[in-house]
């Protein structure tokens, strides 16, 4: 009987942080698994106990990596509505408070033993190997699929400088260029990328798409189904779209006359935002984030989103998923959205003015089949598939032997793998540095060797 194909999806954040590298992924795991012909497990990050209070709502905490898996299972299960059949490990991480992200600590290939090394897809592959140093990821597994999930060089340009961003584009590509056999793009709001295709390879979460249908049967049995008008929901930073938003809502207020907008959401800049909103004259009620599932959003009809710094907006596709009206920027990172007759795109301040009003006076279109299907985590898996090609994997790597040259089973030229091996060496030696390795407490509790104290042993590690 034919070994099952293995698929290790690595990525940055895990459940109850809900972030889009959390969720995302962790769909992916589950639907990829779903009719089991593959096996898949995914490698999520073991934080500190400092470093969870810091980042988990609630107060949400683990003891033990096992706690956190069963705590995994149940969320996403409550959202599926069916058992899944994937498993979860750990690779020890550490929380930037600089980089508002968490960071692998040593090598995190590990997780998976060599044997079972076979395909990895890396969610944010350049944020995951800024810092690598270990094991060449080309090297472990036979493919390496990258997602793209965040504009990195867009944040930094906006939060800091021009300089540090083309410095960052620039290390991306080098990095996603070593470790990556091939990258998908969800969508053309990312930088350029080798090797690179743009595909989105997002669902919605089901729960959103069940709303979707009982909206529908509200509508076809003649009653109204939305009863409120326009809200926006997203983490309070004005790099979340809140600053795009009271902006066009400042510059147009004669306009928008009697607009009444709902802002959801919490976040370190919160208070500026909610100050800001007090100086306009329309009728602005900021509120206290909550999950995009919650009741309280069923009933609006027009979800404002002018967001262009996310690369696949997950709240305009949930909104759409519900039978909302959704008014978004006529931007890349909304070419998906815009085959829905929901999406409603404007090009400036004007287009966004009567984009709104008419979303308010009209009724949503029911989204047919199709259309909800194109939003489900089972198109979003079929897209996935067809992008990263996993039926064309490479028989075998490079192989070394003792007694004669190395060969390829590629057509690519010795020359080049030369050049890309000196690459990876030099990335390794001259960031490795930065990358601490675990403590004791994680190595014990994740059970992994505990850290070498010889110096300069990290930097002896294969590549």
């Amino acid at each position: 009987m034919e070994r099952k194909q293995h698929i290790a999806i690595f990525t940055t954040a895990s459940i109850p942080w809900l972030t889009g590298t959390a969720v995302n992924p962790l769909f992916r795991a589950v639907y990829l698994a779903k009719d089991g012909t593959r096996k898949v497990t995914l490698v999520v990050p073991w934080l500190s106990l400092n470093d969870q209070e810091h980042l988990f709502p609630n107060n949400i905490t683990f003891n033990t990596p096992s706690e956190q898996e069963q705590y995994v299972l149940r969320w996403v299960e409550e959202r599926t509505g069916f058992t899944s059949n994937f498993s979860v490990r750990f690779y020890p991480g550490k929380f930037s408070i600089e980089k508002r992200s968490i960071l692998g600590s040593g090598d995190i290939t590990i997780v998976i033993p060599d044997e079972e090394a076979d395909i990895a897809v890396l969610e944010e592959p350049e944020h995951l190997t800024w810092y690598h140093h270990g094991k060449r990821w080309k090297s472990k597994f036979r493919l390496v699929v990258g997602i793209v999930h965040t504009n990195y060089p867009e944040y930094v340009k906006r939060e800091r400088n021009v300089l540090e961003a083309l410095l960052l584009k620039y290390v991306n590509t080098w990095v996603v260029d070593i470790y990556c056999h091939r990258v998908i793009r969800l969508s053309a709001a990312t930088q350029e990328l080798p090797r690179s295709v743009i595909c989105n390879v997002h669902g919605v979460n089901p729960k959103f798409l069940d709303i979707g249908v009982k909206k529908k049967e509200e509508q076809q049995n003649g009653n109204q189904a939305f009863t409120k008008g326009a809200y926006y929901i997203g983490k309070m930073l004005w790099s979340k779209g809140y600053k795009e938003l009271l902006k066009l809502l400042r510059n147009h207020q004669k306009e928008l006359a009697g607009l009444e907008i709902d802002l959801y959401g919490s976040g370190e800049d919160s208070a500026q935002i909610q100050e800001a909103a007090k100086k306009l004259e329309l009728t602005i009620k900021v509120h206290p984030g909550r999950d995009h599932a919650d009741p309280i959003f069923h009933d609006y009809k027009v979800l404002l989103n002018p967001s262009t710094t996310d690369v696949v907006c997950t709240t305009t596709a949930e909104a759409l998923a519900m039978g909302k009206i959704v008014v978004c920027a006529n931007h890349p990172s909304n070419e998906f959205f815009m085959q829905f007759p929901n999406c409603r795109t404007y090009d400036d301040g004007n287009g966004f003015v009567k984009a709104t009003r008419e979303a308010l006076s009209e009724q949503p279109a029911p989204l047919s089949d199709e259309q909800r299907h194109e939003l489900s985590w089972e198109a979003a898996t079929e897209r996935f598939l067809k992008a990263a090609e996993l039926e064309n994997i490479p028989k075998r790597k490079l192989s070394m032997k003792k007694s004669s040259k190395p060969t390829l089973s590629t057509s690519i030229s010795l020359k080049d793998i030369n050049l890309e091996d000196a690459s990876a060496f030099i990335h390794n030696v001259g960031t490795g540095f930065l990358n601490s390795p675990p403590n004791e407490e994680q190595c014990k509790e994740l059970g992994l060797a505990l850290p070498s104290k010889k110096k300069g042993s990290s930097s002896s590690k294969r590549i």
